[in-house]
């Protein structure tokens, strides 16, 4: 997608199917037990344990940055995590305890993880507050390597597809290139998960003109999106063969070289949430249409995607999470995006969609997306003892 938003969320509460977990980065002031982290101790200052919400001030006593985790020290189920605490800080930690046993487990940088004194917690309810189980990346090695034999054979698929776009285009055939440049576009962005492993090779392919000082003139703008602009806005086809040239040799560059390339096991979880985001975003706005107004096939394609990160994390993600609520809003937004297909398969642009259409797409997404967001939470690969 060559546009991926990245920012600091300050208070992140995820929470489906009742698990969940909360992490704050925002210190606050009060009679709150204070919990001290160090390289050496972890845990010490809870001496009054009680049931129901509360809230701990986290701090870091020691000299590097430091995670810490309230878990059960039976199963390390995680009920809340506060990560990034610098040396000297503090940070609060919000949760809602029922009856059990409890322990800080401390995570200092280049130090393996501590646990510290266990406190049991009585007469409050049975159960505590929304808890996950943790993942490690050994969990993640099976799902990577699912995930990467998809893209493997997905960019097998993208390749021989922007065979068919160089030859159409360089044969004079407008109609048969738009074609093939809207198959093979939709071919890449069913890809989400893999795009940070592409490198810069992803913003030659499917970058846009944002940012670039000649916009959509720059030398610098390439790919899909510089080959959709000439092709639906009438630019010489002749002059338009260099450009299907490029994009189809960086796809063979690509995937001749997948196999030596590396997904973060950190993506995965990551994705599964963002594809859609951005989706949101750039394709259900309009923003990344250059000319095809086809950005509700590539919303429709960026479902796939989405489905293809979950399919291998599913075994994971089963056992921690109730799928069943976000599998039906896949299919709902799927139908809302489907619904707005003309009868000769055709899409219309996203402006020129009936206004109550839209906002049912939108809708439909903006669900999707706020139900997808604990699996980034979920599915974070940590350290565990």
């Amino acid at each position: 997608m060559s546009r991926w938003v990245w920012g600091v969320v300050l208070v992140i509460v995820v929470a489906v199917g009742g698990i969940a977990i909360w992490r704050t980065t925002s210190a606050v002031t009060g009679g709150d037990p204070v919990i001290t982290v160090s390289r050496s101790a972890c845990g010490q200052g809870w001496t009054e344990p009680k049931p129901g919400p509360q809230t701990f001030q986290v701090r870091n006593t020691g000299s590097v940055t430091a995670e810490a985790d309230l878990v059960d020290p039976a199963t390390g189920t995680i009920f809340g995590e506060v990560e990034g605490i610098g040396p000297g800080t503090t940070r609060t930690m919000q949760v809602t305890l029922g009856n059990g046993t409890y322990a800080f487990r401390c995570t200092p940088e280049e130090t393996d993880p501590i646990t510290g004194p266990s406190v049991t917690v009585t007469g409050g309810a049975e159960r505590a507050g929304p808890a996950v189980v943790p993942v490690s990346r050994n969990d993640l090695l099976g799902p990577l390597r699912d995930y990467k034999a998809y893209v493997g054979a997905g960019l097998d698929t993208l390749a021989a597809d922007t065979d068919a776009v160089r030859r159409a285009v360089r044969s004079g055939d407008r109609a048969a290139g738009e074609t093939a440049w809207l198959k093979a576009h939709l071919s890449y962005e069913r890809l989400g998960a893999a795009y940070d492993a592409f490198g810069d090779t992803d913003g030659a392919i499917n970058g846009t003109a944002d940012g670039l000082p000649g916009g959509t003139a720059d030398p610098g703008f390439t790919g899909f999106h510089r080959l959709e602009n000439g092709l639906w806005r009438g630019e010489d086809l002749a002059a338009l063969g260099p450009v299907a040239d490029r994009l189809d040799s960086d796809v063979h560059g690509l995937r001749d070289g997948f196999a030596e390339l590396q997904i973060d096991p950190n993506d995965l979880g990551l994705r599964a949430h963002e594809i859609m985001e951005n989706t949101l975003q750039f394709e259900l706005t309009g923003h990344t249409d250059y000319g095809s107004g086809t950005t509700l096939a590539t919303a429709l394609a960026n479902l796939d995607g989405t489905r293809a990160v979950l399919n291998v994390l599913r075994p994971l993600l089963s056992t921690r999470l109730s799928l069943s609520d976000v599998d039906n809003w896949l299919d709902r937004a799927e139908r809302a995006i489907r619904a707005a297909q003309r009868p000769d398969g055709s899409w219309p642009p996203v402006a020129g969609s009936p206004l109550p259409q839209r906002e049912k797409i939108d809708g439909a997404v903006s669900g999707l997306v706020e139900r997808l967001a604990p699996i980034a939470a979920i599915a974070e690969p940590r350290r565990v003892p």
